[in-house]
């Protein structure tokens, strides 16, 4: 199980599900600088770069993913814009060729006699941070049911869908524990969907990251998003030991309290599947580093 190729001729489905709520433009804790909308968008934008990096072969962009960035707060819907902006679910060729904007952000490199020097590196952005409404976690991952059945009717086999999803809070739609469990039943012939689960704070509370089991959950929110998080196959786990994170056999794709380093690498374990290698990218506000 999961150990399915993927070619353009047996593509991957990958969703990125970002809660867009109100209180998601509040500071992480200890930085009241970054607002987690913000860096919650730049990290994204890096993800879809590197997938697109990834799939592009000899100056073409290989369709080895079909992609979906589902946004809920005020509304639920697709969070891309512009010629992307009613397609629910697109090609990462398609992807490629419409970005939003495309920024300029600057990498340091070795100048060669022992010191570095900074090089301008265009990058492109497809997400822009959005906080606004409630958590309307329901219906959101009711629509993420929608798009994948859709999927899968076309697509019965290859590696199954991974669903990535971020929250700063409670559903305000009710409990999502049985939607969860619907979308995590669905599957290929190469295993069932995986549904990972990140949730970040503003709070100072302790960080727990990929666990087995929930003898340390603090509450029944903590519970109902272990309970529909998949446990890490292995070509997963071992992303997760490439990139220092503390992981074993029947560990959860599923983060509490995490920080801005938490996303950065949920994302990157979450993106990596069979044969890739994780995108190292980490955000110092200064520079970026491309893959």
């Amino acid at each position: 199980m999961y150990s399915a190729q993927i070619t353009r001729a047996k593509p991957t489905c990958i969703v990125l599900l970002i809660d867009q709520s109100g209180s998601m433009s509040d500071p992480f804790q200890g930085d009241a600088s970054l607002k987690k909308s913000e860096f919650v968008a730049e990290v994204v934008n890096h993800t879809l770069h590197d997938l697109v990096i990834r799939c592009t072969k000899t100056e073409e962009v290989r369709n080895y993913y079909y992609l979906a960035v589902i946004g809920y707060g005020r509304r639920v819907g697709t969070a891309f814009g512009g010629p992307l902006e009613q397609r629910r679910l697109a090609p990462i060729a398609e992807i490629a060729d419409y970005p939003l904007q495309v920024k300029t952000s600057y990498k340091k490199v070795p100048d060669g006699a022992g010191g570095w020097v900074e090089i301008p590196v265009r990058f492109p952005v497809w997400l822009l941070p959005a906080a606004e409404g409630k958590t309307p976690m329901c219906e959101a991952l009711a629509q993420v049911r929608s798009i994948l059945e859709s999927w899968l009717a076309e697509h019965p086999s290859g590696f199954p869908p991974t669903v990535l999803h971020l929250t700063d809070g409670e559903s305000s739609d009710g409990d999502p524990t049985a939607i969860g469990q619907e979308l995590m039943s669905l599957k290929t012939d190469d295993g069932s969907v995986l549904l990972f689960n990140c949730h970040i704070s503003s709070r100072r509370n302790p960080k727990l990251e990929y666990p087995a089991d929930e003898a340390s959950l603090p509450d029944g929110f903590a519970r109902a998003l272990f309970g529909i998080s998949s446990q890490l196959p292995e070509n997963f786990l071992a992303a997760a030991a490439q990139l220092g994170v503390q992981a074993a056999a029947g560990s959860r794709g599923f983060v509490l309290n995490g920080d801005p380093s938490s996303i950065v690498q949920f994302y990157e374990i979450g993106t990596s599947l069979t044969g890739m290698t994780p995108y190292k990218w980490m955000d110092d506000r200064t520079e970026s580093v491309e893959s």
